[in-house]
Protein backbone atom coordinates (compact mmCIF):
# COMPACT_ATOMS: atom_id res chain seq x y z
CA UNK A 1 0.00 0.00 0.00
CA UNK A 2 1.69 3.32 -1.35
CA UNK A 3 1.74 5.78 1.98
CA UNK A 4 1.19 9.44 1.06
CA UNK A 5 0.94 12.50 3.53
CA UNK A 6 -2.93 14.11 2.80
CA UNK A 7 -2.49 17.88 1.77
CA UNK A 8 -5.06 20.84 1.72
CA UNK A 9 -4.38 21.13 -1.74
CA UNK A 10 -8.07 20.00 -2.90
CA UNK A 11 -9.48 21.66 -0.39
CA UNK A 12 -8.06 24.73 -1.00
CA UNK A 13 -8.80 24.31 -4.73
CA UNK A 14 -12.57 23.93 -3.82
CA UNK A 15 -12.63 27.31 -1.93
CA UNK A 16 -11.04 28.93 -4.91
CA UNK A 17 -7.13 29.45 -3.20
CA UNK A 18 -5.11 27.23 -5.41
CA UNK A 19 -3.36 27.76 -8.45
CA UNK A 20 -5.37 28.79 -11.12
CA UNK A 21 -4.95 25.86 -14.05
CA UNK A 22 -4.90 26.17 -17.75
CA UNK A 23 -4.21 28.58 -20.65
CA UNK A 24 -2.82 32.48 -19.94
CA UNK A 25 -5.54 34.42 -22.56
CA UNK A 26 -5.17 37.89 -23.70
CA UNK A 27 -6.72 40.85 -22.06
CA UNK A 28 -9.21 41.27 -25.30
CA UNK A 29 -10.21 37.18 -25.15
CA UNK A 30 -11.06 37.84 -21.44
CA UNK A 31 -12.81 41.20 -22.17
CA UNK A 32 -14.61 39.30 -25.07
CA UNK A 33 -15.81 36.26 -23.00
CA UNK A 34 -16.23 37.75 -19.38
CA UNK A 35 -16.53 35.15 -16.48
CA UNK A 36 -19.82 35.14 -14.68
CA UNK A 37 -19.00 36.14 -11.15
CA UNK A 38 -19.81 33.93 -8.41
CA UNK A 39 -20.14 34.28 -4.82
CA UNK A 40 -16.63 34.10 -2.55
CA UNK A 41 -16.75 30.48 -1.23
CA UNK A 42 -17.50 29.97 2.66
CA UNK A 43 -14.25 28.29 3.44
CA UNK A 44 -15.83 25.87 5.01
CA UNK A 45 -14.72 21.86 3.78
CA UNK A 46 -15.75 18.89 5.74
CA UNK A 47 -14.07 15.88 5.13
CA UNK A 48 -16.20 12.81 5.24
CA UNK A 49 -15.52 9.02 5.48
CA UNK A 50 -17.28 6.16 5.98
CA UNK A 51 -15.62 2.25 8.44
CA UNK A 52 -17.18 -0.90 9.40
CA UNK A 53 -18.98 -1.38 5.86
CA UNK A 54 -17.38 -4.85 5.70
CA UNK A 55 -18.17 -5.65 9.24
CA UNK A 56 -20.29 -8.93 10.50
CA UNK A 57 -20.98 -7.17 13.72
CA UNK A 58 -21.22 -3.45 15.19
CA UNK A 59 -22.27 -0.58 13.65
CA UNK A 60 -21.46 1.59 10.13
CA UNK A 61 -19.76 4.85 11.44
CA UNK A 62 -19.74 7.80 9.11
CA UNK A 63 -17.05 10.63 10.17
CA UNK A 64 -17.05 14.40 9.57
CA UNK A 65 -14.34 16.35 9.77
CA UNK A 66 -14.96 20.44 9.45
CA UNK A 67 -12.18 22.50 8.85
CA UNK A 68 -11.69 26.25 7.56
CA UNK A 69 -9.35 26.55 4.64
CA UNK A 70 -8.62 30.36 4.64
CA UNK A 71 -7.70 30.02 8.16
CA UNK A 72 -6.42 26.04 7.99
CA UNK A 73 -2.11 26.27 6.78
CA UNK A 74 -0.83 23.30 7.89
CA UNK A 75 -1.77 19.03 8.41
CA UNK A 76 -1.40 17.66 11.67
CA UNK A 77 1.98 15.58 11.69
CA UNK A 78 1.80 11.54 10.66
CA UNK A 79 -1.70 12.17 9.97
CA UNK A 80 -2.89 9.82 6.86
CA UNK A 81 -5.73 7.55 5.74
CA UNK A 82 -6.80 5.85 9.09
CA UNK A 83 -6.14 2.44 7.10
CA UNK A 84 -1.98 3.02 6.88
CA UNK A 85 -2.04 3.64 10.52
CA UNK A 86 -1.16 1.29 13.25
CA UNK A 87 -3.58 1.03 16.35
CA UNK A 88 -1.78 2.74 18.77
CA UNK A 89 -0.62 5.43 16.16
CA UNK A 90 -4.20 6.12 15.30
CA UNK A 91 -5.08 6.22 18.83
CA UNK A 92 -2.67 9.23 19.59
CA UNK A 93 -3.62 11.04 16.12
CA UNK A 94 -7.69 10.95 17.05
CA UNK A 95 -7.33 13.77 19.58
CA UNK A 96 -4.73 16.08 17.04
CA UNK A 97 -7.40 15.57 14.17
CA UNK A 98 -10.28 15.98 16.64
CA UNK A 99 -8.69 19.41 17.86
CA UNK A 100 -7.61 20.54 14.37
CA UNK A 101 -10.85 20.61 13.06
CA UNK A 102 -13.43 22.98 13.95
CA UNK A 103 -15.37 20.51 14.61
CA UNK A 104 -16.10 16.76 14.15
CA UNK A 105 -18.91 14.63 14.41
CA UNK A 106 -19.39 10.53 14.21
CA UNK A 107 -22.74 9.40 13.42
CA UNK A 108 -23.85 5.77 13.24
CA UNK A 109 -26.18 3.03 11.84
CA UNK A 110 -27.15 0.50 13.86
CA UNK A 111 -26.66 -4.18 12.62
CA UNK A 112 -30.40 -3.82 13.38
CA UNK A 113 -31.53 -0.92 10.41
CA UNK A 114 -28.52 -2.64 8.45
CA UNK A 115 -29.98 -6.17 8.01
CA UNK A 116 -33.77 -4.06 8.04
CA UNK A 117 -32.64 -1.38 4.98
CA UNK A 118 -29.47 -2.77 3.86
CA UNK A 119 -25.57 -1.41 3.95
CA UNK A 120 -26.06 1.60 1.30
CA UNK A 121 -29.12 2.94 2.86
CA UNK A 122 -27.12 3.13 6.54
CA UNK A 123 -24.31 4.82 5.43
CA UNK A 124 -26.87 7.78 4.18
CA UNK A 125 -28.58 7.47 7.38
CA UNK A 126 -25.36 7.65 9.53
CA UNK A 127 -24.39 10.75 7.44
CA UNK A 128 -27.31 12.47 7.80
CA UNK A 129 -27.27 11.63 11.57
CA UNK A 130 -23.54 13.49 11.80
CA UNK A 131 -24.57 16.15 9.68
CA UNK A 132 -27.80 17.22 11.70
CA UNK A 133 -25.72 16.81 14.93
CA UNK A 134 -23.06 19.45 13.15
CA UNK A 135 -25.94 21.58 12.61
CA UNK A 136 -26.91 21.25 15.78
CA UNK A 137 -23.30 22.58 16.89
CA UNK A 138 -23.62 25.51 14.56
CA UNK A 139 -21.57 24.39 11.60
CA UNK A 140 -23.49 26.11 8.83
CA UNK A 141 -23.82 22.53 6.56
CA UNK A 142 -25.27 24.35 3.81
CA UNK A 143 -22.59 26.94 3.09
CA UNK A 144 -19.72 23.80 2.98
CA UNK A 145 -18.46 21.68 0.62
CA UNK A 146 -18.49 18.08 1.57
CA UNK A 147 -15.37 16.00 0.12
CA UNK A 148 -16.72 12.34 0.03
CA UNK A 149 -14.53 9.24 0.09
CA UNK A 150 -14.85 7.45 -3.31
CA UNK A 151 -16.71 7.82 -6.51
CA UNK A 152 -20.38 7.91 -5.47
CA UNK A 153 -22.29 10.15 -3.69
CA UNK A 154 -24.27 8.27 -1.11
CA UNK A 155 -24.74 11.33 1.04
CA UNK A 156 -27.23 13.51 -0.85
CA UNK A 157 -30.04 11.63 -1.35
CA UNK A 158 -30.10 10.22 2.42
CA UNK A 159 -30.21 14.16 3.53
CA UNK A 160 -33.20 17.01 3.46
CA UNK A 161 -30.68 20.00 3.66
CA UNK A 162 -29.10 21.28 0.55
CA UNK A 163 -25.34 20.46 0.16
CA UNK A 164 -22.32 20.24 -1.97
CA UNK A 165 -20.58 17.30 -2.38
CA UNK A 166 -17.29 16.85 -4.14
CA UNK A 167 -16.75 12.82 -4.46
CA UNK A 168 -13.15 12.20 -4.83
CA UNK A 169 -11.13 8.40 -5.32
CA UNK A 170 -8.55 7.92 -2.71
CA UNK A 171 -9.94 11.36 -1.14
CA UNK A 172 -8.67 9.82 2.58
CA UNK A 173 -5.62 9.66 1.00
CA UNK A 174 -4.55 13.13 -0.53
CA UNK A 175 -7.03 15.20 1.42
CA UNK A 176 -6.56 16.08 5.09
CA UNK A 177 -10.06 17.21 6.21
CA UNK A 178 -11.18 13.50 5.06
CA UNK A 179 -7.77 11.70 6.55
CA UNK A 180 -9.11 13.49 9.43
CA UNK A 181 -12.62 12.19 9.48
CA UNK A 182 -11.06 8.41 8.67
CA UNK A 183 -9.05 8.48 11.72
CA UNK A 184 -12.13 10.02 13.94
CA UNK A 185 -14.60 8.01 13.01
CA UNK A 186 -11.92 4.85 12.93
CA UNK A 187 -11.35 5.25 16.63
CA UNK A 188 -14.46 5.94 17.93
CA UNK A 189 -16.18 2.81 15.76
CA UNK A 190 -13.19 0.89 17.42
CA UNK A 191 -14.07 1.65 20.84
CA UNK A 192 -17.51 0.81 21.07
CA UNK A 193 -16.67 -2.49 19.57
CA UNK A 194 -14.04 -3.00 22.80
CA UNK A 195 -16.63 -1.74 24.79
CA UNK A 196 -19.22 -4.43 23.71
CA UNK A 197 -16.38 -6.75 23.55
CA UNK A 198 -16.83 -7.08 27.71
CA UNK A 199 -20.73 -8.28 27.11
CA UNK A 200 -19.95 -10.63 24.04
CA UNK A 201 -16.48 -11.37 25.14
CA UNK A 202 -16.26 -14.73 23.06
CA UNK A 203 -16.47 -13.30 19.81
CA UNK A 204 -13.27 -11.07 20.18
CA UNK A 205 -14.03 -7.94 19.20
CA UNK A 206 -11.62 -6.10 21.12
CA UNK A 207 -9.05 -7.47 18.73
CA UNK A 208 -10.88 -7.73 15.46
CA UNK A 209 -13.67 -4.73 15.78
CA UNK A 210 -16.67 -7.29 14.39
CA UNK A 211 -14.55 -8.11 11.08
CA UNK A 212 -14.54 -11.58 9.97
CA UNK A 213 -11.52 -13.14 11.79
CA UNK A 214 -11.11 -16.76 12.14
CA UNK A 215 -11.26 -16.25 15.78
CA UNK A 216 -15.21 -14.45 15.17
CA UNK A 217 -16.35 -16.70 12.70
CA UNK A 218 -15.61 -19.76 14.73
CA UNK A 219 -17.25 -18.20 17.90
CA UNK A 220 -20.37 -17.43 15.43
CA UNK A 221 -20.57 -21.25 14.67
CA UNK A 222 -20.07 -22.20 18.43
CA UNK A 223 -21.64 -19.91 19.91
CA UNK A 224 -24.58 -18.28 17.37
CA UNK A 225 -24.81 -14.83 16.32
CA UNK A 226 -25.74 -11.96 19.17
CA UNK A 227 -28.24 -8.81 18.53
CA UNK A 228 -24.98 -6.74 17.44
CA UNK A 229 -24.80 -9.26 14.04
CA UNK A 230 -25.63 -8.48 10.99
CA UNK A 231 -27.93 -11.38 10.68
CA UNK A 232 -28.73 -11.13 6.69
CA UNK A 233 -25.38 -11.16 6.18
CA UNK A 234 -24.72 -14.56 8.24
CA UNK A 235 -27.49 -16.41 6.51
CA UNK A 236 -25.27 -18.13 3.85
CA UNK A 237 -22.76 -19.19 7.04
CA UNK A 238 -24.49 -20.14 9.53
CA UNK A 239 -27.04 -22.48 6.84
CA UNK A 240 -23.25 -23.93 5.32
CA UNK A 241 -22.85 -27.43 6.45
CA UNK A 242 -20.26 -27.85 9.92
CA UNK A 243 -16.68 -26.94 8.86
CA UNK A 244 -17.78 -24.86 5.81
CA UNK A 245 -18.46 -21.33 7.30
CA UNK A 246 -14.95 -20.15 6.85
CA UNK A 247 -15.68 -20.80 3.37
CA UNK A 248 -18.56 -18.97 2.92
CA UNK A 249 -17.49 -15.71 4.66
CA UNK A 250 -13.52 -15.41 3.12
CA UNK A 251 -14.31 -12.60 0.81
CA UNK A 252 -15.85 -10.29 3.05
CA UNK A 253 -12.02 -10.30 4.24
CA UNK A 254 -11.42 -8.17 1.15
CA UNK A 255 -14.52 -5.56 1.95
CA UNK A 256 -12.93 -4.34 4.68
CA UNK A 257 -10.98 -1.83 2.95
CA UNK A 258 -13.51 -0.90 0.27
CA UNK A 259 -16.47 -0.70 2.76
CA UNK A 260 -17.37 -0.55 6.21
CA UNK A 261 -20.58 -1.02 8.34
CA UNK A 262 -21.77 -0.42 11.81
CA UNK A 263 -24.29 0.58 14.51
CA UNK A 264 -26.04 2.51 16.75
CA UNK A 265 -27.81 6.00 16.54
CA UNK A 266 -25.85 7.80 18.54
CA UNK A 267 -24.38 10.39 17.50
CA UNK A 268 -21.05 12.39 18.71
CA UNK A 269 -20.33 15.91 17.94
CA UNK A 270 -17.59 18.46 19.40
CA UNK A 271 -17.36 21.81 17.92
CA UNK A 272 -14.42 23.84 19.28
CA UNK A 273 -16.17 25.20 23.16
CA UNK A 274 -19.00 23.02 22.16
CA UNK A 275 -19.53 19.40 23.09
CA UNK A 276 -22.91 18.16 21.86
CA UNK A 277 -24.12 14.86 22.75
CA UNK A 278 -26.30 12.78 20.99
CA UNK A 279 -29.00 12.91 18.33
CA UNK A 280 -31.50 9.96 17.42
Amino acid sequence: MTVVDPTLRFEREIAGLGRRRGRAVSAEAAAASPEVETPPHSGLVIGCDEVGRGALAGPVAVGLCVIDVRVTKSVPKGLRDSKMLAEAHREALAPVARSWGLAHAVGYASAEEIDRIGISACLGLAGRRALEALAVSGVEVPTATIILDGQWDWLTPAVSMPLTVRTRVKADRDCASVAAASVISKVARDRLMIEHDSTFPAYGWARNKGYASEEHRDAILSHGPTELHRHTWLSKMLAAPSGEGAVALDGLDDLTELAESGGSSAVGVTAKGTVGGSAA
